[in-house]
């Protein structure tokens, strides 16, 4: 599809402080976008605004919290103009069996995720019919191929992915264009955060090739821009995502086949892995839930 420049345009990124979020937002800003940072981590969110190229503003925001996110979408029309860019990108984790999981923490990725992805659309769609615009829902691999010590992550992700392309058809005829964003395991916080766990780290190492690997954050930023450009329907941050499609009809038998057997290798070692939110981010989300400010 045609490029579409990013010069002058007013892009909105969730999960900003920190990750592909505030890289995302720096290559925007690079490319000529006035740049709205939404997180839970003002001073954070500050430092980032303050480093970008051009006009940016943060707003300190709960991405599940409606009332909230309809505030910020209205006092981001109200100082730059429009909105032409959503990206739906603010997200936490967690891991481990799911009958030994913390069952707040296990919601909480849920709510995260999927709800406020979906919140973040309802209070941005109506400034993005306005300039017949561009939403990103960022997803992952855990979307197409569900993995076991991941159950809330991978309900989450593939939720969002069929919301994002349910909303797709809604919303085409307005001149609204919605993306589906695919990221694999990326050198981020959050999956830094999962590795610091001995046992899924481990678990990550004995997956086959080339979903083992951590991928530079650099790259694959650089793709989901890219897809921005041509206002994509798939984007996929590594470059063999895109023939997994292709195959994931057939993956949950085979990882059901192939997860039993090392379940069972792991399983004297389960008790011992981490149920909270991981990295940074979700420590931040963990601290708003308690009402502790950041």
């Amino acid at each position: 599809m045609t490029k579409v420049s990013l010069e002058g345009q007013v892009a909105v990124v969730t999960g900003a402080a920190r990750g592909v979020g505030e890289l995302l937002a720096r290559k925007l800003s690079a490319r000529g976008a006035k740049v709205a940072l939404v997180g839970l981590e003002p001073d954070a969110l500050k430092q980032v605004s303050d480093r970008l190229h051009g006009e940016s503003g943060f707003w300190h925001a709960d991405v599940t919290d409606h009332e909230a996110m309809a505030q910020v979408a209205t006092e981001v029309k109200q100082r730059f103009g429009k909105v032409d860019i959503v990206v739906a990108n603010a997200g936490v984790a967690n891991g481990g069996p799911f009958v030994d999981s913390d069952p707040v923490a296990w919601r909480r990725v849920i709510e995260v995720n999927l709800i406020g992805s979906a919140v973040t659309a309802r209070a941005f769609l109506p400034v993005l019919m306005e300039s017949r615009g561009y939403l990103l829902q960022i997803a992952s691999l855990a979307a197409i191929t569900p993995a076991p010590m991941m159950t809330a992550y991978c309900a989450s992700k593939s939720g969002v992915e069929a919301y994002a392309h349910s909303l797709r058809a809604e919303v085409a005829h307005k001149g609204v264009r919605v993306g589906v964003g695919y990221l694999s395991w990326t050198d981020t916080d959050m999956v830094r955060g999962a590795d610091q766990d001995e046992v899924m780290r481990e678990l990550r190492q004995r997956l086959p090739w080339p979903s083992n690997k951590t991928y530079p954050l650099g790259p694959a930023v650089d793709r989901i821009v890219a897809g921005i450009e041509r206002r994509s329907s798939h984007v996929y941050a590594q470059w063999w995502l895109r023939g997994m499609q292709g195959v994931r009809g057939y993956l949950p038998g085979i990882i059901g086949a192939v997860g039993q057997r090392e379940m069972r290798r792991f399983e004297p070692r389960l008790k011992g892995v981490g149920t909270g939110l991981v990295g940074a981010g979700g420590a931040a989300d963990e601290q708003r839930q308690q009402g502790i400010s950041p």
